[in-house]
């Protein structure tokens, strides 16, 4: 079952969820929260197990975990990989469109984007979602939601520099080997992709308040990839 499947389903029962094209964002969760009210679910807009039952009943569930359309969150981040900011001069305008719908005051991809990048994936899937105060710092999203251990979709924080200091790293977990976590993120390289950094460089991850624990355990991958050590 992937996000066009539930927007399909949606539409074929008179729910608009706007374009039908796989991306998750604030029509399709109206129209999700629209279908749970008449089915006489908790109207939250999340396509947990029994909305799923209701909307899609012969569904079949997702055989790998990074595949749970509940962490829609996480779906977003995928359908943005490869996105890179503009080199020298200017700036990609996607990144520039997130903040501007976020009310977050960035103007330049050279100013580090990480967080603006998993503030995006949030804000645009979980429209009742708080976000950190300050969703550009690194750091800040260790008050976001509340904490979990590491699962597909958790939020995960490091630092940069030392442990003690300001400077972090923020991006989303995609598996883990014996050495290190591997992450889903923006201003990784310049771009929205996955990179592996150290286990001890990990400060905390969180889950979103409106979304229920995922029941997904670690996600073991191989160890591929030199180690990130600066993500700025």
């Amino acid at each position: 079952m992937t996000i066009l499947d539930i927007q399909k389903a949606l539409a074929a029962k008179g729910f608009d969820p706007g374009a039908l094209d796989g991306a998750w964002g604030r029509r399709t969760a109206a129209a999700v929260r629209a279908f749970q009210t008449s089915k006489g679910l908790l109207a939250d807009g999340v396509v947990g197990p029994k909305t799923v039952k209701a909307l899609l009943p012969d569904a079949k569930s997702a055989k790998d975990s990074l595949d749970d359309v509940t962490i829609v969150w996480f779906q977003e981040a995928r359908r943005l990989m490869g996105l890179r900011e503009t080199a020298g001069p200017g700036s990609n305008a996607t990144l520039l469109d997130w903040a501007d719908k976020l009310g977050i005051d960035y103007d330049s991809d050279d100013i580090a984007w990480c967080g603006l990048f998993v503030a995006h994936c949030i804000g645009a899937t979980l429209t009742t979602e708080p976000l950190p105060n300050n969703p550009l710092s690194a750091r800040s999203w260790m008050k976001f939601g509340g904490p979990c251990t590491p699962r597909p979709g958790a939020v995960m924080v490091f630092w940069r520099g030392s442990r003690e200091g300001w400077q972090g790293h923020v991006a989303l977990y995609v598996g883990e080997d014996s050495k290190a976590f591997h992450v889903l993120g923006g201003n990784q390289s310049d771009s929205v992709c996955i990179t592996r950094i150290a286990r001890d460089r990990l400060l905390g991850s969180r889950w979103p308040a409106t979304v229920p624990l995922s029941k997904a355990g670690p996600r073991k991958v191989s160890a591929t990839g030199v180690l990130s050590k600066n993500e700025a």
